[in-house]
């Protein structure tokens, strides 16, 4: 999995939840103050994503990495940062989109109780979220077709712009 970690503000909580699926690793800080935000990304390295341009202006005098995220739609802003920061647009290695630890595959077995019986008997293939305060658990279900159309139109607005 790519190293890039971002630290997101917070106006982009759809937009952390879609990185974390990918596997990114992503710091939502939803009521920090933006001089926090600047302090936090400037000390942990990561990458700052906001749609405030007065932020992105003062990250950038500071020489905090920043990302200024202001597409259209969320297909817009994840084909622009794919194609500027270098991001794969693939699920791979995806961490919790609730509180960004990863995730791992389980046996249907050991999600019996915490799933219902339809869901235990239609899918065969579950992950849990490794973060024992959340725990939450998830499968394929019929939300992922949503899933991959948004991030092929994603990939196709990044081959666009490269054509």
């Amino acid at each position: 999995m790519d190293s890039k970690r971002f630290i997101a503000d917070g106006m982009l909580g759809k937009l952390t939840r879609w990185l974390r699926i990918l596997g990114y690793d992503v710091e939502f800080k939803p009521y920090e103050k933006d001089e926090t935000l600047l302090d936090l990304a400037k000390k942990t390295g990561r990458i700052l994503l906001t749609s405030d341009i007065e932020l992105y202006r003062r990250a950038a005098r500071k020489g905090v990495n920043v990302f200024l995220v202001n597409g259209k739609s969320e297909v817009e802003n994840l084909a622009k940062i794919s194609e500027k920061l270098g991001l794969k647009l693939d699920v791979e290695e995806t961490r919790c989109p609730k509180c960004n630890f990863r995730l791992k595959m389980v046996s249907p077995e050991e999600v019996k109780d915490k799933v219902p019986e339809t869901t235990l008997k239609t899918y065969r293939e579950f992950w849990v979220c490794t973060n024992p305060e959340c725990g939450k658990v998830y499968w394929q279900g019929s939300h992922w077709k949503k899933i991959g159309k948004t991030l092929k139109e994603a990939k196709n607005l990044v081959n666009q712009v490269k054509a």
